[in-house]
């Protein structure tokens, strides 16, 4: 399932507006504005390069400070995708995400991007409109992108965004999506924030795990 990036892979995706330091809490402050695309997607160049969809709810604000994706301490994405065997070795995005992770996640067909892309402290920040608005935006985008599969990490605001009051974790039927591309297989998995703390490193491990091995070459 590992797709082909080029030799001399070169990232356009911006660098961390700090230059590689650390947050304070005034920086902080600084990014919770109406900005519409807070952080920048990991995504290939060409459509049908990824194996899987990432979607998170919207940035936080330590993820747009860095402009990088889960990038705040403490979130269990990064260990956890480790854990499953999706990256060589843990990745750090406290400080931005490097050039060289990128392009791993690239190779192995793994792309990142949000629902919203306006960065909040906490996703339930976001207001029902703001969630609809994206999640028909995502359908939109797949004709584009075009993975072999699309998890996105929030069962609330999933439920919320596609109308779905009663979905559960795990793969759904996409026939109850308007839109949604047959052939595009959608998984919603927990939500990897500290703050989620029914969802340990090994649980989420185990289910990126098993999203992965849905995947038919």
């Amino acid at each position: 399932m590992d797709s082909v990036i080029e030799e001399g892979f070169t990232s356009s995706r911006r660098p961390s507006p700090l230059g590689g330091r650390k947050p304070t809490k005034d920086d902080l402050a600084e990014f919770a504005t109406d900005n519409p695309d807070a952080i920048d997607d990991v995504l290939p160049g060409r459509p049908g390069e990824l194996s899987m969809l990432i979607v998170g709810i919207n940035p936080g604000l330590w993820t747009a400070a860095v402009n990088a994706p889960f990038a705040r301490p403490g979130n269990r994405f990064w260990p956890s995708l480790h854990q499953a065997g999706l990256t060589d070795h843990l990745v750090d995005a406290s400080l931005g995400l490097a050039v060289e992770d990128e392009a791993q996640l690239l190779a192995r067909g793994i792309g990142i991007t949000n629902l919203v892309g306006r960065a909040t402290a906490r996703a339930d920040e976001l207001d029902k409109d703001e969630l609809r608005e994206g999640a028909a935006r995502l359908v939109r985008r797949l004709d584009d992108i075009r993975p072999k599969v699309v998890a996105v990490a929030g069962i609330t605001s999933f439920r919320i965004g596609y109308s779905q009051p009663k979905a559960h974790l795990g793969e759904q039927d996409t026939s109850l999506i308007d839109g949604w591309p047959e052939d595009i297989n959608l998984h919603v998995v927990p939500q990897p924030s500290g703050l989620n703390a029914h969802y340990q490193v090994p649980d989420l491990a185990r289910i990126w795990r098993e999203v992965w091995e849905s995947i038919e070459d």
